[in-house]
């Protein structure tokens, strides 16, 4: 009998702010470019009252890959904290209108922290620097974790940028041990290099132990097995973890599992934005993971899903995705 879930994800909610600059721009104000980095609020107004003309859209790494599921039709929740403010209720908005669950209790109006938000600088050649304001959502807590919605999840899905907060730790082991112990699986994401270096002991724990299924891409496979040697890092994340999806930009993406490997080339598409190139990937993969599909078509999906992503502005599909699925023959 199939649980009430397939995919839950649990991340930052965040609402991103996107806006269009270039590398002068980035060096001017001292953001440093393709990464993710922490500011606070201050910083964050700093930054906003100098960006051009910017598009405010419900995002979070974890969030937008439970949209992307939900999108393909999905059954799928998230769990992530928001303000009972202006930009929770359009967070809030936004995922359930994709077709998710999202139940979390929202942090009360008196909150000293604001909903989160991130200001995404997309440069000409569609790479994007984020400078993220945590908020409420780093104050994320084992409370707000649902046990029952983590036993009825077939998979969940947990972003690495959520290991920063003081009680984030605890809060993924408690869904790990309800998921696990109802017969689910864990998948995680690395997030960013920078995020890695934080946390490293964290997360070398938690794959070694709790994972079954890795995302990352090479900058971050490499930054986690610390080494320059793509390969040895593939080799030594697959001897810890069942199935390691790592992704290489317009390389494509390598999957291995069980010994096997497979290369699954990229979809050839104009970059404007590769914000969310990575979350959508991972949601496409997942869903075709949960519908059954073999690794090598969730690959080709998830190629699908990042290229179209990375078209056009923004972290949410804008076609329908299992129509490209169907055009490519995957389904």
């Amino acid at each position: 009998m199939s649980k009430r879930f397939q995919i839950v994800g649990i991340g930052n909610a965040m609402v991103d702010v996107l806006a269009h600059a270039d590398d002068a721009f980035l060096a001017e104000h001292r953001v440093e470019k393709g990464i993710m980095q922490l500011i606070d609020m201050d910083r964050g107004v700093e930054l906003y009252g100098k960006i051009g003309p910017a598009q405010e859209i419900s995002g979070g790494s974890a969030a937008n890959t439970i949209a992307g599921i939900a999108h393909l039709g999905g059954r799928t929740a998230y769990v992530g904290k928001v303000k009972d403010d202006q930009l929770g209720a359009i967070f809030a908005h936004d995922l359930r209108a994709q077709g998710a669950v999202y139940e979390t209790a929202l942090a009360p109006k008196d909150h000293p922290a604001e909903t989160g938000r991130c200001i995404v600088l997309v440069t000409p050649d569609g790479e994007r620097s984020m400078n993220t304001y945590l908020g409420v959502t780093e104050y994320l807590a084992p409370d707000d974790i649902d046990e029952a919605m983590m036993a009825q999840a077939e998979w969940i899905f947990l972003e690495g940028y959520r290991f920063d907060g003081p009680d984030s730790h605890e809060a993924f082991a408690k869904a790990i041990q309800a998921c696990r112990g109802a017969g689910g699986k864990v998948s995680l994401t690395l997030s960013d290099p920078f995020c890695i270096e934080r946390h490293r002991a964290a997360f070398s724990a938690m794959l070694k132990d709790h994972v079954d299924l890795l995302f990352a891409n090479r900058a971050e496979i490499l930054s986690m097995y610390e080494t320059d040697d793509f390969a040895a890092a593939l080799s030594a994340a697959a001897a810890e973890i069942e199935t390691v999806v790592c992704t290489e930009s317009e390389h494509g993406a390598h999957i291995l599992s069980g010994g096997h490997r497979w290369h699954v080339p990229a979809v050839p598409t104009k970059v404007v934005d590769a914000t969310g190139a990575g979350d959508l990937f991972a949601g496409a993969f997942l869903w075709g993971l949960a519908e059954g599909f073999d690794l090598p078509d969730c690959g080709r999906m998830g190629n699908i899903a990042g290229a179209e992503v990375i078209s056009h502005l923004g972290a949410r599909a804008e076609a329908d995705l299992k129509v490209l699925f169907a055009r490519d023959g995957v389904i």
